[in-house]
């Protein structure tokens, strides 16, 4: 399968932060699918959050679901704001 030229010069055009995600989400997709990239970084788990905003005037707190990613570096537990995300298969998905 071929990807498309849209999709290859969207890639390109993404800056570092986008890349990330990119990579992030991709990675969890694929080790989702049993798949295990050798020399790649810790295991990435993909998970939906509602967040407060903290304003003390919001009556619709809290916002989202937005998905986060989760991994371990250094002996710390990191976490990577994804955004809005479709289509994340159930396998990526750690609660």
């Amino acid at each position: 399968m071929s990807i498309d030229r849209d999709v290859l010069e969207a890639v390109r055009e993404m800056d570092e932060h986008e890349l990330r995600r990119l990579y992030i989400l991709a990675k969890a997709r694929l080790e989702a699918r049993g798949m295990t990239l050798p020399g790649s970084g810790p295991r990435v788990n993909l998970r939906q959050q509602k967040v407060r905003c903290g304003k003390d005037s919001c009556t619709r707190c809290p916002h989202g679901p937005y998905w986060y990613a989760y991994w371990s570096e250094d002996g710390r537990r990191r976490s990577r704001y994804l955004g809005k995300l479709e289509d994340v298969p159930e396998a990526a998905t750690r609660a």
